[in-house]
Formats: C-alpha cells, sequence, structure tokens
C-alpha cells in the first residue's frame, strides 16, 4: 500500500467516527435536510424572486438571493427537526445502538466521497502517476466512478480518463 491508499483510508475512517459521534439518525437526517433545502431552492426559487423586487434591482441577483435564502430558510429548519428526533432518540436510550447503524452510513458515505474524488481525479492526468497506478485500492473506487459517470451528461463523462 502506498501514501494514496492510506489517504483513501483515513477518507473512510473520518467518515466512520463522524457518524458514531453523530449518529446514524442525525446523519441521515442532516443529508436529508441538505437534500431537502436544495430541491426547496430549486423549485420555489423563482416564485420567491418577486417578493424582493422592492429590494433588488437585478433580477439575477434577485433570483440568487431568493434561491440562497430558501436553502438557508430550509436547512435551518431540516437542523431543529434533526435536534428534536435527536433529542427523542437519546430520552428513549436508543444513541448506542443508532450510533453503531451510524458506523454504516459512515462507511457508504466515506466510500461515495472516495469515489467522488476519484471520478474528479480522472479528469486530470493523475490516473496516470505512478502513485497512483501503484495503488492496491483506487482501482476499485475507479469501477464505483465509472459507475456514476453513467449518470452524468455524455459530454461531460467523456472527460473521465483512468488510463
Amino acid at each position: 500500500m502506498n501514501w494514496f491508499d492510506y489517504a483513501i483510508l483515513t477518507i473512510i475512517a473520518i467518515s466512520i467516527l463522524i457518524s458514531i459521534i453523530r449518529g446514524f439518525t442525525k446523519e441521515a437526517l442532516s443529508l436529508a435536510g441538505w437534500i431537502v433545502a436544495a430541491w426547496v431552492a430549486l423549485t420555489f426559487s423563482e416564485q420567491a424572486e418577486p417578493l424582493l423586487r422592492d429590494y433588488i434591482e437585478i433580477p439575477s441577483i434577485r433570483l440568487l438571493v431568493a434561491f440562497v435564502a430558501l436553502f438557508i430558510i430550509t436547512l435551518f429548519l431540516a437542523a431543529f427537526v434533526n435536534y428534536l428526533v435527536s433529542q427523542m432518540i437519546q430520552k428513549t436510550g436508543l444513541s448506542g445502538t443508532d450510533r453503531m447503524i451510524g458506523i454504516f452510513f459512515g462507511l457508504a458515505r466515506g466510500i461515495v466521497i472516495v469515489a467522488v474524488l476519484v471520478l474528479v481525479g480522472g479528469m486530470t492526468p493523475l490516473p496516470l502517476d505512478p502513485w497512483w497506478e501503484a495503488s492496491q485500492l483506487v482501482h476499485y473506487f475507479e469501477s464505483i466512478a465509472q459507475y456514476i459517470s453513467q449518470f452524468i451528461p455524455d459530454d461531460i463523462a467523456a472527460n473521465f480518463r483512468y488510463s
């Protein structure tokens, strides 16, 4: 194993540790909050934009401010719900179980993070470097990255090269 393999393992280990500390519920609700916040902002920013006409003249800036405001407000609401649910779990005594299940969430998130980093690395000359080719783990993540690239538009996915 080379330094790149250790970096991959470190990223996954940190993700697992964070999930053990926070627990599955908090991690899953946090992820859901980010997804819902993005959806709300994308879906409703055009409807919220007219509310800012009296304050902001430039339409593109109004739309950006509406998007950011909706995103942040939704994120705060999601964090509040996350806090309430976490308090309920603590009071029920399931926090140990929640933390243990968090290991699997952290493992999955760590794998996805590394796969996305490898995917982005595939757009650079990095896969041709000797340390990349000597890595024992990166090839597993290249397979995941190639799978992910199927969901990316063809003109962008054509830029990913691993050999």
